[in-house]
C-alpha cells in the first residue's frame, strides 16, 4: 500500500475531468463490492473537506500577500504597456533591427524580474497549499485501507496514474476513500510552522546531507609521518 500512496502532487492541484467523473459515479453502482477497486487520489484530495475549507480560508489568511501581489502585477503591466506600444510602432515604422532587439530585451528583463518578484510575494501562499496537501497525503494510506476493509476489496488501483484502461462503475471507491479522509481529517492547519519545508525539499536536503557525510567518511586518512632510519655504524 505504501507504493500506491506516494505524494501525488509536487506543486499545485488540478482536478481533471477523469477525477471529477470518479467522484460523480452513481451511488447505486458503488454498492457492489468487487475484489478490485479504483481510486483517484487527486480527486480525493481536492474534494476532501479539509482541502476545500483550507481553500476558502486562504484568501482571508493571506489577504495582505494577495493584495500586494495584485497591486504589483498591475504596476508591472502599467510599466510594460507603453514599451509594448512603442515596440509595435517601431516595428511598423521599420526601425533598425538592433533597436527593436534592444527594446524586446528590455521588455523581457522587466517581465522576468516582475515574475520573480511576484513569486517571492506569493511564496507563503504556495507553501500553505503544499502544507495542506501534505497533511492530507499523510492520511491517504489509512483512508484507503479503511475503505477497502469496508468494501471487502483486496486490490486497489490508482486511476490518476493512467494505468487503468477501463473500470466499471462498480469498481469506483473514490467516494468511499473521500468519506474516510473526511472522517480521519476534517480540517488541517493552514499556516505552516516556522521553518517548515515541503517533503520534496526535505528529502532533497536529507540526500545532500547524506552525500556530504559519505564524502567526509570516505576521505583518506593522512599517512603518519615516518622517521627516516638512522644509519648504523661503528
Amino acid at each position: 500500500m505504501k507504493t500506491l500512496l506516494k505524494p501525488v502532487f509536487a506543486a499545485g492541484l488540478l482536478l481533471t475531468a477523469s477525477a471529477t467523473a470518479m467522484i460523480a459515479a452513481p451511488a447505486a453502482a458503488q454498492q457492489t463490492a468487487p475484489g478490485v477497486g479504483v481510486v483517484s487520489l487527486p480527486a480525493v484530495i481536492v474534494n476532501s473537506d479539509a482541502y476545500r475549507v483550507a481553500e476558502q480560508q486562504r484568501p482571508v489568511t493571506y489577504k495582505p500577500q494577495i493584495d500586494q501581489a495584485n497591486a504589483r502585477r498591475q504596476q508591472i503591466a502599467a510599466q510594460l504597456q507603453p514599451l509594448y506600444t512603442k515596440l509595435q510602432a517601431d516595428q511598423q515604422a521599420n526601425v533598425a533591427q538592433a533597436t527593436l532587439q534592444q527594446q524586446a530585451i528590455a521588455i523581457q528583463q522587466i517581465e522576468q524580474s516582475g515574475q520573480a518578484e511576484l513569486q517571492q510575494i506569493t511564496a507563503p501562499i504556495q507553501l500553505s497549499r503544499a502544507y495542506v496537501t501534505e497533511q492530507i497525503e499523510e492520511k491517504l494510506d489509512e483512508a484507503v485501507q479503511a475503505a477497502a476493509a469496508k468494501r471487502g476489496v483486496s486490490l486497489i488501483l490508482d486511476a490518476s496514474t493512467g494505468q487503468v484502461i477501463y473500470a466499471a462503475a462498480s469498481y469506483n471507491m473514490t467516494q468511499d476513500v473521500l468519506s474516510e479522509i473526511n472522517t480521519l481529517l476534517p480540517t488541517v492547519q493552514l499556516v505552516p510552522p516556522q521553518g517548515w519545508l515541503p517533503r520534496e525539499m526535505r528529502e532533497r536536503q536529507a540526500a545532500l546531507q547524506a552525500a556530504q557525510a559519505a564524502q567526509q567518511g570516505a576521505a583518506p586518512a593522512a599517512a603518519p609521518a615516518t622517521t627516516p632510519a638512522q644509519p648504523t655504524g661503528r
